[in-house]
């Protein structure tokens, strides 16, 4: 469906989500009522699903896209509902306050969780994470690709290696709301067994879906076992999106059917190029922007580079500068960014997104100048 739709000039949001998003995206938002099993829907719907597998970088017919109306934490409840019993001991790495929240939320559901908690702005060492594996049996392991809070990236790619060689029976699962659409994830090469994500940030759909992708063995497991949720139960939803995928409507509860529709046209748009082309222009993005705030004698809250997500940045406030009056000036000119929410850290750094059409539309480069103004009227030399 084509939109001749043009959002009028607006005060730019540039936190790490919601993000700003394309005409054609917002456009698809006003698409006229459906019924959900509507010959128009279930092609939107079916696209979406079969788009999700090039995302997620997987071709194995065993694994499963869901899409759910939610936000990016229903995906906590699917994954601790769904794949972990009363009594599981579970090994959450934690870099920060998402996965402490992650934790909180298996604990909810009865998991032994073990929490093993990074040094701020750093990434749990690989050495701890296979010493953990080798002194304990975890069912589960989980990985918050980028804690939002600290903009620290963690190494899926090294952890999951890990893990098949000295825990292969261990779940794999993989908090990806503020990674999937800007950095790498090879679910299948991997071997990642649940991976969630939200449609506000990277992918760059206005909130109110919650998207994940689960193995073979995972869909398997939360099969067989007996039910501990309704809404959240993979045993209701996925003979739903397997006949969504096949091309045939069903139900079970309502879909978002607009968000779901403007989840199309962003998934054709992010698919126009290559993921490794898409990866490598927020990585250029990114480091530019890494680049300028620290020639303005800024500090990355992440403790170098490597360990630093591409899609936003968590920056140290200079001496005599206060989050408020910061975020107020940066306001005045006509953007949006975060303060920082890591509960050691309160009021000690900012939080900037640089994800998904900010990325392309150049939105980046007029925040940095206007950072740069901001400082310097607050007395920032």
């Amino acid at each position: 469906m084509s939109s001749s739709y043009k959002q009028p000039p607006h005060k730019l949001t540039m936190i790490p989500g919601p993000i700003e998003f394309s005409d054609e995206v917002l456009g698809a938002m006003a698409t006229p009522s459906q019924a959900h099993t509507s010959p128009e829907f279930v092609a939107t719907f079916q696209s979406v699903l079969k788009n999700l597998r090039k995302l997620f970088k997987s071709e194995d017919a065993e694994a499963q896209p869901y899409v759910l109306a939610g936000s990016g934490t229903l995906g906590w409840d699917v994954a601790s509902a769904n794949l972990v019993s009363p009594g599981d001991k579970v090994l959450v790495l934690s870099t920060g306050f998402f996965s402490d929240s992650f934790a909180e939320c298996l604990k909810v559901y009865g998991a032994d969780v073990d929490v093993v908690t990074a040094e701020v702005g750093d990434v749990v060492p690989l050495k701890t994470i296979t010493d953990k594996l080798k002194s304990e049996k975890y069912s589960a392991i989980t990985i918050t690709h980028v804690d939002t809070s600290t903009s620290v990236v963690s190494d899926v790619k090294a952890i999951s290696e890990i893990v098949k060689k000295e825990s292969p029976e261990t779940l794999i699962i993989v908090d990806g709301v503020c990674s999937i659409g800007v950095e790498d994830l090879e679910f299948d090469k991997w071997g990642v067994d649940f991976a969630l994500t939200a449609s506000q940030k990277a992918i760059g759909v206005p909130a109110g879906l919650s998207i994940f992708f689960a193995s073979g063995r995972a869909v398997a497991k939360a099969l067989a076992r007996k039910e501990s949720t309704f809404f959240a139960s993979l045993k209701r939803w996925t003979p739903i999106m397997k006949a969504y995928e096949s091309g045939n409507g069903a139900y079970f509860a309502t879909p978002a059917v607009q968000t779901i529709t403007a989840l199309k046209v962003s998934l054709d748009q992010i698919l126009a190029e290559t993921l490794d082309q898409r990866f490598a222009k927020h990585e250029q993005v990114s480091s530019q922007f890494k680049s300028s705030v620290e020639k303005l004698g800024l500090k990355i809250l992440p403790v170098n580079h490597e360990v630093a997500a591409h899609g936003l940045t968590a920056v140290y406030l200079p001496e005599g500068v206060a989050a408020p009056d910061l975020l107020g000036a940066l306001s005045k000119k006509g953007f949006t960014v975060a303060g920082g929410i890591h509960k050691a850290l309160v009021g000690k750094y900012f939080r900037v997104g640089h994800m998904g059409f900010s990325v392309y539309e150049g939105h980046v480069d007029k925040l940095t100048a206007a950072l740069q103004e901001s400082l310097t009227e607050l007395g920032h030399k």
